[in-house]
């Protein structure tokens, strides 16, 4: 496949032009960026005249202007393992053997909410629309919990396949569902083992203390908070504090909310509020909203969670989310933001294959006397009047003896620092300073342009017979199609409400979340490739915040072609994935087992060792699927009237 470029449009946008596995580019350049397959790592692109020719397995993505949040945190990449890809995978097999199904009838229908006529824009179906209204409870397993028509929450747990009981009431709500007419879809958050949070839909958030659920002696389920919060909301993330003085409950409420005064697009935008609750040991006071932080975006994320120890913020989304005061709109903080982004620069400095060159402006008053400059073979020391101005490790090192500084005629200070290694081109010159600003000159402009020069073509596409044409994207299948170019992982620091690290996940598209460990963070699931692969956040490593710890062979590609698909899982061992359609209809996708008979691959004359084998469930019900999960052993899928179990492994 080839992607072309004229020489008019790299002239006008190009100023650099490297090969980097980085995701993230700083604004105002453009890079072409190969991302390699894993197993493909040690092939090359070939380039010819007129376009870049790239192996099946590599990627040339044009990045053009990054996000403007994303320029003071930490740029960051994903660290896939190795170990965990299999480059022999071939397929999933179909298996025809038979899945034990069961069916339970509800007493009364679920309380689905469906989308008002004022509710119309693509972020209300995706938050509202594709609400997943059966909850499992990740700390006990194989039970599950959904709210019906008459506002009980209801728990079916399984012990025994063959001798599943009615789903029994364990909470009413207090409140008249019906009564609202512009309610949302009631939602719950299982926060622990003894807490949970409840939603009613109405604007009011409940905060429920269970005892040890799944024990009849103890389990009892009793509000310790009540309380309206505004518009209605739905609960999507919340978490347990334990202190030594306080005890505390952070949830995330998701919104969708119209700002009247917006003229752009469809006027709404995307509120989550992180809202705090505390009571303290010693008062007998009741629990109380100890805080309450919103941000604000132009998309409903995919992934938002709070880091176990609430002292940070994960979203994965398309478009940026910034946390916004009181009272302050939208526009209000993206120009904020701006402003605080344009302001001076401290210093300026420039490079050349031998050196570097950093101008500092002097305050009026500033003498010799004042000024402290120290190298070091790896960092450099600057102090004006007695302040630190400038002080970090050097991106390389320098000839610290060789080095000078000296005062200009306009006041201001002139550093030369000699570089080691002749010839290297430094990204930045402290490393993780941003207070500077590079420049360019001219005539590294012109060679780089010169450099480019063998990618274009004076017309655009001049031959496209020839052997290898441009990309042709009416010809690219639907799972090559990049979803959202700019979807994006970001972490907020829960004090300084910063961003502070930002991935950019490009064509890595998200698939699903999963709960492993509910004493962790939900895992995510992106594409990778053809595949699909499972990350789990680590708050408490900040140099690796995300690691790798499963993968689903091909399932990246697998499940773009399933048109109708609805909700998306797999099991928290990694045994298996699933996925629903809106109808009937569920796809089972299991990890490769060995094989009990000797199976044989004719065309390579081998002997295959493992099958990855691929099951489908037909459910016997024409009522459209509300709610899917999967725990280790079962699938559970919840329409209008019934809750239907799969048995999918067996304990062992």
């Amino acid at each position: 496949m080839g992607i072309e470029f004229t020489k008019d449009y790299i002239s006008q946008h190009a100023t650099e032009a490297t090969f980097s596995r980085a995701l993230h580019f700083p604004e105002g350049t453009l890079r072409r960026s190969v991302f390699w397959d894993e197993n493909h790592a040690a092939s090359k692109p070939q380039y010819s005249q007129g376009s870049a020719d790239l192996s099946t397995r590599a990627l040339l993505i044009l990045t053009l202007g990054p996000w403007k949040a994303m320029e003071v945190a930490a740029n960051c990449s994903l660290r896939v393992k190795r170990p965990l890809l299999d480059p022999r995978f071939e397929s999933y097999k179909l298996s025809l053997e038979p899945l034990p199904s069961y069916q339970l009838e509800l007493d009364a229908a679920v309380a689905e909410v469906k989308l008002r006529d004022d509710q119309y824009t693509l972020e209300h179906m995706h938050a509202f629309g594709m609400y997943n209204y059966l909850h499992c409870d990740p700390w006990y397993q194989d039970s599950v919990y959904y709210i019906d028509n008459l506002g009980r929450i209801m728990n079916l747990t399984v012990m025994l396949d063959t001798a599943l009981g009615k789903p029994r009431e364990v909470f009413r709500l207090p409140t008249d569902l019906t009564a609202c007419d512009n309610r949302l879809c009631a939602s719950i958050h299982f926060t622990s083992s003894t807490w949970v949070t409840l939603s009613d839909g109405t604007g009011r958030l409940y905060l429920i203390g269970t005892g040890e659920r799944g024990n009849s002696v103890s389990e009892k389920w009793e509000i310790v908070f009540n309380e309206e919060l505004g518009n209605p909301f739905i609960i999507i993330h919340s978490i347990s504090l334990l202190k030594a003085e306080e005890h505390s409950i952070a949830t995330l409420l998701l919104r969708i909310e119209k700002e009247e005064l917006s003229m752009k697009g469809s006027g709404f935008y995307v509120s989550l509020e992180w809202v705090t609750i505390s009571k303290k040991y010693e008062d007998n006071k009741k629990y109380e909203v100890a805080k309450r932080n919103t941000l604000r975006g132009k998309s409903v994320p995919h992934y938002a969670a709070i880091e176990p120890d609430g002292n940070g913020l994960m979203i994965i989304s398309y478009k940026p989310f910034t946390f916004v005061q009181a009272g302050q709109g939208l526009e209000e903080s993206k120009d904020e933001n701006m402003s605080e982004e344009i302001k001076e620069p401290l210093y300026y400095w420039q490079q050349t294959e031998d050196d570097l060159t950093v101008t500092i402006q002097l305050p009026e008053d500033c003498t010799k006397e004042d000024i402290q400059v120290q190298f070091l073979p790896d960092s450099v020391n600057i102090v004006l009047k007695g302040q630190r101005f400038l002080e970090g490790n050097l991106f390389s090192s320098i000839d610290h003896e060789s080095s000078t500084w000296i005062i200009k005629e306009n006041n201001s200070l002139e550093i030369s620092l000699i570089k080691k290694s002749e010839g290297m081109t430094w990204p930045e010159l402290v490393v993780g300073d941003k207070q500077g600003e590079f420049i360019r000159d001219s005539a590294q402009c012109a060679a780089i342009a010169e450099r480019l020069m063998h990618l274009t073509s004076d017309e655009l596409n001049p031959n496209p017979d020839k052997d290898k044409p441009p990309c042709n994207a009416q010809e690219l299948e639907e799972c090559d199609i990049f979803f959202e170019e700019n979807f994006s992982l970001c972490r907020f620091d829960g004090n300084t409400l910063k961003t502070t690290h930002v991935v950019n996940l490009g064509s890595n598209q998200y698939l699903f979340s999963v709960i492993v460990d509910p004493k962790e963070m939900p895992c995510f699931c992106l594409r990778h490739d053809v595949d699909a692969l499972l990350w789990q956040p680590r708050s408490s490593k900040q140099d690796d915040m995300w690691e790798h710890i499963a993968t689903f062979n091909a399932l990246g590609y697998v499940q773009a072609s399933k048109r109708d698909k609805k909700f998306f899982a797999c099991a928290p061992n990694y045994s298996y994935a699933a996925l629903c359609e809106c109808l009937r209809r569920v796809f089972i996708y299991r990890q490769p087992t060995p094989m009990s008979t000797v199976l044989y691959n004719r065309k390579e004359g081998r002997q295959v060792g493992q099958v990855a084998k691929q099951q489908v469930a037909s459910l016997e019900t024409n009522d459209p699927i509300l709610g899917f999960q999967a725990t280790n052993e079962r699938l559970f899928v919840l329409t209008t009237k019934n809750l239907f179990l799969i048995k999918v492994n067996t304990e062992n």
